[in-house]
């Protein structure tokens, strides 16, 4: 058998996946890629992120943002508002290894899906509950968007020039950041309940995701006592001594980390910077040395100073699009990008694993489902025979599509 045909490292594990937006679906599909059974438990007119597409992706049936967020799962179309609909939910509970929802604080109690009731149903069940910002607290009730979430991380005060708005990440990091953290939580207490056959409750929240995400910036702050103080000249981080950050070229952009100042006064010309001290003059004279690096990066193409920085042991790099990404020689080599056939969507191409496995690796087993997709499915593996299954259809507490 070749590790292709093996199955994933979390096959024979169930996730019953009830959340929303990217957060939650971004950390099952992560367990899904290792081979979990991941039922996506969405209403029966679907999940809200079906039909929210970023970047007006629509898609044919599934537009681009769910379709990124929902891979390797089947699809329940079920209203958890019906008391039908929470009796199927129990029903999947009782066979299920863990359950992850980012309902804000107190939805799910008022569903009767909160810890307390499911794990009264299976004790042994890993709950995993996302929030914005905790499960109580005087901000509990606040929305966890990713945006409101990088301003009050600190993070957006730590780069850009002072007097001047700060400029948010270029990815939706906060989100990214809280599904990785409950995807690790999810197999710490998976690991803990294969030692002691205990379940347990996993809060995440993206507040503190961000937070501790920034361990050495804010010990910094805290520990060293040092303030964040922005730069005139657009520095890249507070923390780190200059030139740190992105330039122009004759021709595109470049970025340059912390070189030795002689060796680049050498390199671009700037007299200035031979009797300059690295670990003095790089954090008193850090606008000035900014500046002048800038103007002297303006007068050569990016290609001409990144194989000076190269033969010099100079840290610097070019500033990619999306399409270069793509294209670069590196993420060939590693196969970060997958290509697989939708079954509605075509042939399409997006980010893979980060991670490899020897034995077992990430795989494709199926895209983004259809909402209510495998809903029949789902409910004879429960325990339903046809004649309940057809009244829940009948009375409209699950549906399908085909």
């Amino acid at each position: 058998m070749t590790t292709r045909d093996k199955p994933g490292i979390l096959a024979g594990y169930r996730v019953l996946d009830c959340s929303i937006a990217m957060a939650g679906p971004f950390a099952a599909q992560r367990l899904g890629d290792l081979g979990a059974d991941v039922v996506k438990v969405e209403p029966v007119t679907g999940e809200w992120q079906r039909h929210a597409a970023a970047g007006g992706a629509s898609g044919n049936r599934i537009n681009v943002s769910f379709l990124s967020l929902n891979r390797n799962k089947r699809s329940l179309a079920v209203d958890l508002k019906d008391p039908a609909g929470k009796e199927v939910l129990r029903r999947l509970v009782a066979d299920a290894d863990v359950f992850l929802q980012n309902y804000r604080p107190g939805v799910a109690a008022r569903l009767g899906v909160d810890h307390a009731s499911l794990a009264a149903i299976n004790p042994s069940l890993v709950y995993v509950s996302i929030s914005g910002f905790g499960e109580d607290g005087p901000y509990a009730q606040r929305p966890g968007q990713d945006l409101l979430l990088q301003a009050m991380s600190g993070a957006m005060l730590s780069t850009g020039r002072a007097g001047e708005p700060p400029r948010a990440a270029g990815q939706y990091l906060v989100d990214a950041v809280t599904a990785s953290t409950a995807f690790e939580g999810v197999l710490a207490a998976l690991l803990h309940r294969e030692r002691t056959g205990e379940g347990q409750l996993v809060t995440v929240n993206m507040l503190d995701a961000i937070t501790t995400l920034q361990m050495q910036e804010l010990s910094v702050h805290t520990v060293g006592g040092l303030p964040q103080s922005r730069s005139e000249e657009p520095h890249a981080h507070v923390y780190i001594r200059a030139p740190y950050g992105a330039f122009q070229t004759s021709d595109s952009y470049l970025v340059l980390a912390f070189p030795p100042l002689k060796t680049l006064g050498e390199i671009i010309g700037e007299e200035s910077f031979l009797s300059m001290e690295d670990e003095k003059h790089s954090w008193t004279h850090r606008d000035e040395i900014f500046a002048r690096t800038a103007a002297r990066l303006l007068t050569r193409p990016t290609r001409h100073w990144l194989d000076a920085f190269e033969a010099a042991g100079i840290w610097a790099g070019p500033v990619y699009g999306y399409a270069d990404l793509v294209e670069d020689p590196q993420i060939r080599h590693n196969g970060t990008f997958v290509t697989y056939d939708h079954p509605t969507e075509g042939r399409v191409k997006v980010p893979g694993f980060p991670y490899k496995f020897s034995a077992t690796p990430p795989r494709i087993d199926r895209g983004a489902p259809l909402a209510g997709q495998h809903t029949r499915e789902i409910l004879a593996e429960a325990g339903l025979d046809e004649g309940e299954i057809e009244a829940l259809f009948s009375s409209g507490t699950v549906a399908e599509t085909s």
